[in-house]
This record gives C-alpha cells, structure tokens and sequence, in this order.
C-alpha cells in the first residue's frame, strides 16, 4: 500500500539562536556585549553565548574559527516528545540526523537533534533549554533574534525544503527574488535571497519598539557606528530596518514592529522591488555597493562540510 509522504518533522514555535563563526572572535564578542547590547551568560575558550533581554537562555552563540560563517540556526519546539518525533519523521524521509534525539551538551542544555538543510546548514530543533533571570527591556538592546536571511543558489528548492520538512509557511515574495516564511504569529523568521552562492545574508534582532529601536541607533551612534542602510521600513514585513555589519564582516540588524500574521485570515502576495517597498519612509535611500557586498558574503559550504571543500570556497 502506497505511504503518503511524511508531514513537517516538527511544529516550530521560535527561532531560538544562530551560531556564527567568526575569525575576529575577540572583535565580534566585545561588539555584541558592549556596542550591540546582548549580554554574556556563559563563556569558553573561543567560543561565547550572549543573551537579550527575552525568555531565551542565548540568541548568539559566537564560535572562533578560520573562516567567517553560519555555524547553524537553532528552532524551539514545546517538548522532548516532538524531538523525538521529529527524529522519526526524519529517518521516514531519509535525512539522517547529525546528531540526536538527545540530550544536548552545551550552554543552556537541552534536549534537541541537528541535521543538515539541502545546502549544508546545520539546523538545530530543542526543547526544555535552561531559563535565565528576567532582565528589564527599559534598555534599547535587542530582545532576541527574530529573523536571518539566507542566501541561496535556489530559492524554489529551499522554500520547498523549509515548507515541506520544517512546516514553514511562505507570508510573501518579493517578485522570485526573496521569500519570507514564519513558524508563528510573527511575518518572518526565515526569508531566502536567490543568489550566486549560499551564504549568510544577515541576522536581525528585534527591539521592543520604535522608540527602543531609535534609542539603540543613538547608542551606536555614541560609538562611532552609523548605519550602513537606514533607518527605514520595509513593505514586505512592514519591519522597520537599519543594517551595520560587526567586526567579522557579518550584517546585522536592528528592526521592531514585524507585521503580525492572522493564520486563517492572511494571503500571500508578490512584492515588485522598487525602492518605494524597500523603504516606506523613504528615509533610508537604496543600500550601499558595501552592504550589498557584505550582505552576499563568501560561498559557505556549511560547517560540516569537507576541509577541502571549505578551502576551495575560500
């Protein structure tokens, strides 16, 4: 008798965190604790876990290696039981997990699997991670991560991958070049960029509010540090947005406000790129040969591929 295809390994309730990879670790540690705003909650010889001010034991999980990348992107799921789950739904679609079901020896703990996407990202689903000590958010510093944007050589097979095994849905498209999918309320944690070559496009934190997002600009300011693109709200989220990148090279973002999704009640649409939907406010102006630079990164083969391989996109 003829099985049915499995359905999502799992129902995702956040992004959690995202480990990079980093050869500037000194820089980019001091970077995210003093000018950034997350805070240390546990540290290691080349490696640092920084909170914000959300319920997440980390949202960065910082790791020294030779070359800059992603090191994996962590989701949170409710329970041990739907890890488990996950592990089976996984070995019924033949992706065999790189690690797990298991307990997780690490900062914060957990019980969790890892496996790799198409492209070679390392993914990490958990549940019962440590809690931290409520810390106020009066302070324009980052809640958590809300999103990372990933760049891909094929965004069809990748919505499709996320979609068909982790049980994102797709919110919008900008034209066939982005698309941007959600495992909650909130309009996306994941969107891809059709690109040359798979890499890390950006992270970007959420900030309590406009207000808190401004005061945190201001703060950068007093560090030397403007924008590389921004302020401004973009029309696809309706986030409002301003880029820098850290000492690795690496893009981040402050942003607030992400629409919120009505699951039974929203459609989808298809943005057209022009710099009206870049920037609603038109404050921003369109971004820079430099962070588009940046944005594109170098091809990064995943932090499980081959040294050779890891050399010849070097």
């Amino acid at each position: 008798m003829h099985q049915p295809p499995p359905g999502p390994i799992a129902r995702l309730r956040s992004l959690r965190y995202v480990e990079l990879h980093t050869p500037a670790f000194t820089e980019a540690a001091d970077f995210y604790e003093e000018v950034w705003g997350l805070r240390t909650v546990e540290s290691d010889t080349g490696a640092r876990w920084l909170r914000g001010t959300g319920d997440e034991h980390h949202v960065l999980h910082l790791t020294e290696r030779e070359r800059v990348g992603l090191g994996r992107i962590a989701f949170a799921v409710a329970t041990p039981a739907e890890v488990d789950e996950a592990g089976r739904r996984l070995e019924a679609r033949s992706i065999v997990p790189v690690f797990g079901p298991g307990p997780l020896e690490q900062a914060g703990g957990g019980y969790g699997l890892r496996f790799t996407d198409p492209e070679g990202r390392l993914i990490e689903i958990s549940a019962q991670v440590e809690a931290v000590v409520p810390r106020g958010r009066d302070g324009a510093v980052p809640v958590g991560v809300t999103h990372a944007v990933l760049n891909t050589t094929d965004i069809d097979a990748a919505v499709a991958f996320y979609c068909d095994v982790l049980g994102l849905r797709v919110s919008d498209w900008s034209e066939h070049q982005m698309a941007f999918l959600r495992c909650n309320a909130d309009h996306h944690c994941i969107a891809f960029n059709q690109a040359e070559w798979t890499s890390l496009n950006h992270v970007a934190y959420e900030m309590t509010s406009v207000d808190h997002f401004m005061r945190g600009l201001g703060r950068l300011r007093h560090h030397g540090i403007t924008p590389q693109w921004g302020p401004g709200r973009h029309g696809p989220g309706n986030n409002t947005f301003s880029y820098f990148t850290d000492p690795s090279g690496l893009v981040c973002e402050y942003t607030s406000e992400v629409a919120q999704i009505v699951e039974d009640a929203w459609i989808a649409r298809v943005w057209r790129r022009v710099p009206d939907l870049s920037d609603l406010w038109g404050t921003a102006g369109p971004p820079s040969k430099e962070i588009r630079c940046h944005m594109a990164g170098s091809p990064d083969p995943g932090p499980l591929a081959p040294v050779d391989a890891q050399e010849a996109t070097a």
